[in-house]
């Protein structure tokens, strides 16, 4: 009985007789075609081939695009903002031209104030043609959207929640809020 149990191996014992049982080795068969089916399969394995290859292929050009896509969209985020800041650049001219005439004393104070007119007349027109625009709100109801309420007053001449002061104005950019309007509303 003891002779059986030395005799009867584990799988960890002798894996290769293990490995043996369970896959056996299969026999390769021949497999007779006629020349015509034969040549058949050639041709789809090549175009199996080229299909493989072309694949190949427009999946590099495809992730190729993406890395040129990307680049082009780092340089566009880079540069977008340099029109606006050559217009900018303008009117950074315009108030240190300004300055230096105060400074110097040959200008008097409506002179010094007209050119400071003019510089904001630049600088409003140049925002416009960006894009911006002042949000109305003195004298209109109250709307959260475009208008941010920093004090109430008692005013009962005007409807309840009526703008009755901007504080600080508020800008839009292509319809899109940039900056609230900070305001003055009424209460009764």
């Amino acid at each position: 009985m003891e002779e059986e149990k030395n005799n009867h191996k584990t799988p960890e014992e002798h894996p290769a007789e293990e490995h043996h049982k369970s896959n056996p080795k299969k026999e390769e068969k021949t497999v007779t075609l006629n020349e015509s089916e034969y040549l058949g399969l050639l041709e789809e394995v090549k175009k199996g081939r080229d299909g493989w290859d072309k694949m190949l292929r427009n999946q590099a050009d495809l992730e190729n695009a993406r890395k040129r896509i990307e680049k082009e969209k780092q340089e566009f985020i880079k540069f977008a903002n340099e029109g606006l800041i050559l217009d900018l650049l303008n009117v950074l001219d315009d108030l240190e031209r300004t300055v230096d005439l105060a400074e110097t004393g040959k200008e008097d104070l409506s002179a010094f104030t007209k050119g400071v007119e003019m510089i904001l007349a630049h600088l409003y027109e140049m925002l416009k043609n960006h894009g911006v625009k002042p949000i109305e709100a003195e004298g209109k109801i109250f709307d959260p959207n475009f208008h941010e309420a920093l004090m109430q007053i008692e005013d009962k001449a005007v409807p309840e929640h009526t703008i009755t002061e901007v504080l600080q104005k508020g800008y839009l950019i292509h319809g899109r809020v940039l900056r609230t309007a900070k305001v003055k509303v009424s209460k009764h």
